[in-house]
């Protein structure tokens, strides 16, 4: 958890500095395909995911060192191939787990986030799931068992793999001539973030494109057909913690209204997006069908709003680093309690992004979350040993960020009354 952390201090100010550029370079060429809000989501997201992981909050059912104690037929010494033979593997099992993802309505919800945006942008690659608990898909790393890869090159391998998945999540790169034959680009990822029906649950590979020419799930770019990107049954929502939770609700209501016994069980391995036909006729739920003329989400924004959303995602963003450089000195349970606070103050901060007006309620919440961490540690963590006024500025902060969300909640609901008079 300590190294992963370690290693996410130096990715964050890389991916951060990436988006940013985009959005710059999109804003300069005429093509700004990220917008603030929906920028802020993705990021939020990131921060949620990652703080699950480093705090190690998913299971395997199955260990690779478990599979490579028992089913190794050979060991290979450790050299330049050994990485290799891993890497290649765990993009083998990427490309399996990820079509997976797409294909069978329970395991969609853990993947659901990744494609809940409707633009296509760096910032979106940050969309990474929290539902997973336990992860069943490591028996797919099983051939890099049976040749005895150890665990530790996986290990280091892993976190490369995830990370070259970043780059392509972008419409500034066109094609790239030969590297369309072999790798995955962005011409390819497009493809696979688009709903249109030509581009459906196409392309998984993750990096290497072969493995959907060779198990037929590859569909090229077409000039004449524009990707339109986001998910058909649309979250409308910025809160990545109901994204990443909405399918399985929306699963767990089916199997209980439904009056057909068979669809209570089955329900959760048909394809995506199946419902039984009873539920679906009494509870319908929006799709869209025309993918060429849809409204996407968007929530009321002013400058003041947008301006107030960055403040709260650098502070976010500062918090996130401060846990990741001193998780082994926080210890159990104070870095559960920490990433507890982060949790709230991402699930707060989101639902201000979406205009509820019970926001309040939560930033209250995170206020007092937050003054009771002070309260019984006497401290935040440590923090007044590097900056000796840090605590009463937190406090300030606390007291500030529900004040400026009571604003904006309040502002709201003057802008409604006006709008229903003049309608």
């Amino acid at each position: 958890m300590e190294t992963y952390g370690k290693i996410l201090l130096i990715a964050m100010p890389a991916f951060l500095s990436l988006v940013l550029f985009e959005k710059w370079w999109g804003w300069r060429k005429g093509k700004d395909t990220v917008r603030n809000i929906d920028m802020i989501s993705s990021f939020s997201s990131g921060i949620t995911n990652t703080t699950k992981d480093v705090l190690g909050l998913s299971i395997a059912i199955i260990s690779y060192g478990w599979m490579v104690k028992h089913f190794a037929l050979i060991h290979i010494h450790s050299t330049i191939w050994l990485y290799i033979i891993a890497f290649i593997a765990l993009d083998l099992a990427g490309y399996l787990a990820h079509r997976i993802d797409h294909e069978y309505n329970f395991f969609w919800n853990s993947h659901i986030i990744h494609h809940s945006s409707e633009e296509f942008n760096l910032a979106c690659a940050l969309r990474q799931n929290i539902s997973i608990i336990f992860r069943v898909f490591t028996i797919f790393l099983l051939p890099a068992s049976l040749l005895g890869v150890p665990a530790n090159v996986v290990a280091v391998v892993a976190p490369l793999h995830l990370f070259a998945q970043f780059w392509y999540h972008t419409q500034h790169i066109d094609r790239m001539g030969i590297f369309e034959k072999f790798m995955v680009t962005p011409s390819h990822h497009r493809v696979h973030h688009a709903i249109n029906k030509e581009y459906l649950d196409k392309n998984y590979g993750q990096i290497f494109i072969l493995w959907d020419k060779w198990f037929g799930t590859f569909q090229e770019e077409l000039s004449e057909i524009k990707p339109v990107y986001g998910i058909t049954r649309p979250v409308q929502t910025w809160n990545p913690i109901k994204i990443n939770f909405m399918h399985m609700y929306l699963l767990m209501k089916d199997a209980w209204n439904t009056k057909n016994l068979k669809d209570k069980f089955r329900i959760w391995f048909m394809p995506t997006g199946w419902r039984p036909a009873d539920v679906a006729e009494k509870y319908p739920v929006y799709k869209i069908e025309d993918v060429y003329h849809f409204e996407k989400y968007a929530t009321k924004s002013s400058p003041a709003f947008i301006t107030w959303g960055w403040v709260q995602m650098v502070i976010l963003l500062l918090t996130l680093s401060y846990f990741f450089a001193h998780i082994a000195q926080m210890g159990t349970p104070g870095m559960f309690i920490y990433g507890g606070y982060i949790f709230l103050y991402v699930y707060a901060f989101t639902e201000l992004l979406d205009r509820n007006p019970n926001s309040w309620i939560w930033e209250l919440a995170k206020a007092f979350f937050g003054l009771g961490i002070l309260y019984y540690y006497g401290d935040w963590f440590g923090i007044s040993k590097y900056v000796p006024f840090a605590n009463y500025i937190l406090m300030a902060y606390l007291f500030t960020s529900f004040l400026a969300t009571l604003y904006f909640v309040l502002r709201d609901k003057g802008e409604e009354v006006v709008e229903r008079i003049i309608a």
